[in-house]
Parts: C-alpha cells; sequence; structure tokens
C-alpha cells in the first residue's frame, strides 16, 4: 500500500456527553493512551499517512495528544454539528489537496487494527471507488444494515427505516470507510439534509457513488474493530478486548504469564521472549524487560528498564527512571525510582532507593532509605560496587558510598565513606539495669490517676 498515497481524516470532534466527563471523550485511554491516538497509530501502520484531525471540543488538548505521536497532521475544527459529512467536509482543505485513498475513521473506535485498514485500502487499490467496513454482531439489531446487489453495496439502510427484509441481514455498517480521493468531495457535496435531524450523513455516499455508477464495496471486519466508546462502561470493555489482544500477542512472542487475565499492560509495553509474569502485575507506561527476567507478583512498574535474568517483587514498586542491570534483584516491597541498579546488585526487602545508583553485586539490606529530599530539593546517593549496607540504614543525599565499603545496621549516614571503609553512624547503646521495673511502676501509678480523675 506504500505506493498509494493517503490522507487518514479522523472525526474527533463529538461532544460525548454520555461520558458525563469535563474530558474530551477521545481524550479518555486505553492501556494508558488517549482513544483517539490508538487510531492514528492504527491508520500509520497501514504505511504513509497524513492525518487530518477534526476536532471540537477541547480542541487543543485533543490536538496536542496526536501531535505527540505523529508530525503529519493538521487539524480543522468543526464549529457546528451537523452531521458525519459535514464532519469530514471540515477537512475540505487536506482532502483537495489530492490523495489515492482517503481513510475516514472515528476517534472513538480504538481497536480498529492496521490489518483491517490495509484491507480496506486494498480493495481502492483493485479498482473500488468507495469501501465500507461491515461487521456481522450476533444481534444486528440496531445497526445500519449493508445492501448489497450482485457483489455491490448499492445504499446503507438505517434500522429504523428498513423493511422486515432488510432487518434480516446480518451484514452491518461499522462506520469507517475508505474512498478513493479524486471521488471524496464531489460525493459530500451531493449530500444533503433531507432527514429527520436535519443533519448531513456519510453514510449518504454510498447510494449517490453507486447511482453514479461507481463501485461500491462493502468488506467484513472483526466485530471488535468497529466498537465505538460512549460510555464508561463501553471504555472498561473495549479496555479487556485490547489487553486480552495483548496477552495473547505477548504470549506468542515467547512471554510466560502465569495468569493472563491479572496481567494489565501498556500500549508500549516491550517484553523480551524467556520472560516470565506472575500474576497481578500492573505495567505504566515506557516499560522493556530483557530476556530470562522474572518479574514476580503484585507488582507495580512505570517507566522502567529491566535487564536479563533481573528480578523484580513480589510487591516491588519500580517508578519511572528506575533502571535495573543484568541479575539484579529489587524485592518484596521495595520501591525504586530514578535510580540505576547495578548488575547482580541486591534491594531485597522493605527498602526505598531514590535518585540514587548502586554498583554492581552490592547488597542493600532491609529497611535501608536513600534520603534523597530535602523538602525543597532532590539529591544523590552514589554506592559503590560490592558494597554492603546493613538493615535499617538512611544515606543522607547527597553522598557516596565507596566501592566494597561496609555501613554498620541502623546507621544514619550523612558524610561520604571511602573505599573498602567500614562506618557506623548510630549513637552508643547504654544499658540501665533495673529501670524497667521502675518504669512500668511509674506507668501504672499515672493511669490510675488519670482514671480517678476522670470518674470524679
Amino acid at each position: 500500500m506504500t505506493s498509494r498515497s493517503c490522507l487518514s481524516v479522523v472525526l474527533a470532534a463529538g461532544e460525548g456527553t454520555r461520558m458525563k466527563s469535563a474530558l474530551p471523550k477521545v481524550l479518555h485511554k486505553i492501556a494508558g493512551l488517549p482513544l483517539v491516538c490508538h487510531v492514528v497509530k492504527a491508520v500509520q501502520a497501514t504505511g504513509e499517512s497524513d492525518v487530518a484531525l477534526v476536532v471540537g471540543r477541547g480542541a487543543d488538548a485533543v490536538r496536542g495528544a496526536v501531535e505527540k505521536i505523529t508530525a503529519n497532521v493538521s487539524s480543522y475544527e468543526q464549529v457546528e454539528r451537523l452531521g458525519t459529512a459535514h464532519a469530514v467536509l471540515a477537512a475540505r482543505e487536506a482532502i483537495a489537496r489530492g490523495y489515492d485513498d482517503v481513510l475516514i475513521v472515528f476517534g472513538d473506535t480504538p481497536l480498529i487494527e492496521a490489518q483491517a485498514l490495509e484491507q480496506a485500502r486494498a480493495r481502492l487499490g483493485e479498482g473500488a471507488d468507495v469501501v465500507v467496513m461491515g461487521f456481522r454482531p450476533e444481534n444486528p439489531h440496531g445497526y445500519g444494515r449493508l445492501i448489497e446487489e450482485n457483489g455491490k453495496l448499492v445504499a446503507i439502510v438505517e434500522e429504523k427505516e428498513a423493511n422486515d427484509e432488510q432487518k434480516a441481514i446480518g451484514f452491518c455498517n461499522g462506520g469507517l470507510m475508505a474512498v478513493r480521493g479524486n471521488h471524496l468531495l464531489a460525493l459530500l457535496d451531493a449530500v444533503d439534509n433531507n432527514n429527520a435531524k436535519g443533519e448531513y450523513y456519510l453514510t449518504d455516499i454510498v447510494k449517490l457513488a453507486h447511482d453514479k455508477g461507481l463501485h461500491v464495496v462493502g468488506v467484513e471486519v472483526p466485530v471488535d474493530n468497529v466498537i465505538g466508546i460512549n460510555n464508561r462502561l463501553e471504555l472498561a470493555e473495549a479496555e479487556g478486548i485490547w489487553q486480552n489482544r495483548k496477552r495473547q500477542a505477548m504470549m506468542i512472542d515467547g512471554v510466560t504469564l502465569l495468569a493472563p487475565e491479572s496481567v494489565y499492560f501498556a500500549h508500549d509495553t516491550v517484553i523480551e521472549p524467556d520472560v516470565i509474569i506472575e500474576p497481578n502485575v500492573f505495567f505504566g507506561e515506557k516499560v522493556s524487560i530483557k530476556t530470562g527476567a522474572v518479574i514476580h507478583a503484585f507488582s507495580h512498574l512505570e517507566g522502567a528498564q529491566i535487564g536479563a535474568d533481573a528480578q523484580v517483587g513480589p510487591y516491588a514498586r519500580l517508578r519511572p527512571g528506575a533502571d535495573l542491570s543484568a541479575k539484579a534483584k529489587v524485592g518484596n516491597f521495595c520501591e525504586v525510582k530514578n535510580a540505576k541498579i547495578g548488575e547482580g546488585a541486591k534491594v531485597n526487602h522493605l527498602s526505598y532507593i531514590g535518585d540514587a545508583t548502586v554498583g554492581a553485586s552490592a547488597n542493600i539490606g532491609a529497611g535501608t532509605i536513600t534520603c534523597n529530599y530535602d523538602g525543597f530539593n532532590k539529591f544523590q546517593t552514589e554506592i559503590g560496587e560490592n558494597s554492603f549496607i546493613g538493615s535499617n540504614s538512611s544515606l543522607v543525599a547527597p553522598v557516596r558510598i565507596g566501592d566494597n565499603a561496609y555501613v554498620a545496621s541502623g546507621s544514619v549516614i550523612v558524610e561520604n565513606v571511602p573505599d573498602n571503609a567500614l562506618a557506623l553512624g548510630r549513637a552508643r547503646q547504654t544499658v540501665k539495669e533495673g529501670r524497667a521495673s521502675i518504669l512500668r511502676e511509674k506507668y501504672a501509678a499515672l493511669k490510675a490517676q488519670i482514671k480517678a480523675s476522670r470518674e470524679a
């Protein structure tokens, strides 16, 4: 398809009132990516395609979201909402540039796949002038029917206007189209608004094209490809479909998911083969995992890079900037943020490592904290190779622990520790024999006095 020029008109001007949200509908997210961006990624996966984005409510925000994933976008505002054909005509300037193919898609159909769009464009390449993407739901009630004669599509009839014979048709209108670019504007300009709502319907171009002797066809795409999102229930259902697709793709590509239904992926999660993912793991955006790593149960990762044969969790949280080298380990109830964990280093339990570097083969004891924030600024902690940080230690940044250094358990370290040195940063223990019973008697008397005063 790359030999044919393409424009994708993405309709994203709907009000989305049924979402009951201050956020424009097309900016609600699936797998961490706005709905409209899923659509744009799909059209771009068909080959080089310019994007004409038709916006309305929240125009600047919608435009900004799309511009983050493609530079080949121009936007057009639909000031009045006068129907789908009117919305496409908002992008008249872009259409008039002259493209072989024009895809017309909706910003609230995030599950459309590149294969379906390629199928529609392929029919244009074979000689079709208008291609309508249809689907076959289990129950077609409520959908517009695609009326075919002799292998050609002659009209789209809405449910309320269909006769009994037409209602028996199971091939329904998915809304998305591919149109030969040199015909589109003439067809759109011929659409009128002689209907109950006084709107200009994109579906009318099917009959107009047929009446002009153009070649109009329908292609069948999977039902889930044309699911539109109108409310939070449908958003959740679409999220589930997307996640199941991703899980299946991961497993086919060699990733082990012990309980697939419990793992949540982001749109850009990258995992190499022979990685094991245990149950109830959440991936936020920008996570990549090298082969041989194990992500144990109930871990939460975002903005993290995991090296080969590394281990994470269970119950670990990796925040943006966490970078684990090969064979590193971040274990139970640990949090890592903006920190490089060296090869073979271990942060085993109950620790917080933030704004830090941990050298290769270092061992971080349970309860260790890098004190990186003073209420105004963040500071760096450097922990050298083969160093040992005893349990329940606090490293007050900025500070450097040298290679092969040893920090005694329970220490508060506020100064640099040289290579091969031992640092103890705790007060000397004092023991006073017999004082425990005196304290108990004192506190018991005080408790009795308070009780008596309340009862008086």
